[in-house]
């Protein structure tokens, strides 16, 4: 039996202690895990709400190409913030990034074990061959 499920990982040290990938390809479906909005490149969080979003979304990217898919591919995102007056800055983001697809969207406000944390970003996507199928059946 083959399976059509595996894992995308970044090396990160969260991965490890806590078990989890940064995303799950299973067939056409991808789960990216929460992404929180810190820079890849200095490994700080920006203190602007939006460029955390920013940050994350490039991180989701990064993880849907290695998929082979891009963030024209979500169909759901769930989004974690620190604060209510994050939810302006962080869906401005949002919907400048996803205006052509319009995905479902769930926006949670929370706490963070990192204080400096104030956006984190979860994605479904799925690839476009099999959602372009199932429009035409």
């Amino acid at each position: 039996m083959t399976s059509d499920r595996w894992t995308i990982q970044t090396g990160s040290k969260f991965e490890e202690l806590a078990g989890y990938s940064r995303a799950v390809v299973d067939g056409e479906w991808i789960f990216v895990s929460g992404t929180a909005g810190f820079d890849p490149d200095t490994g700080l969080f920006p203190d602007d709400p939006a460029e955390q979003a920013r940050c994350s979304l490039r991180q989701i990217g990064d993880a849907l190409s290695k998929a082979g898919a891009d963030l024209s591919d979500i169909v759901r995102v769930r989004v974690y913030l620190a604060s209510a007056d994050y939810v302006v800055p962080a869906s401005e983001v949002l919907g400048k990034a996803l205006a052509a697809t319009k995905p479902t969207n769930t926006t949670i406000i929370c706490g963070f074990a990192d204080p400096a944390i104030k956006v984190e970003i979860e994605v479904t996507a799925l690839k476009r061959s099999l959602a372009k199928v199932g429009a035409d059946a």
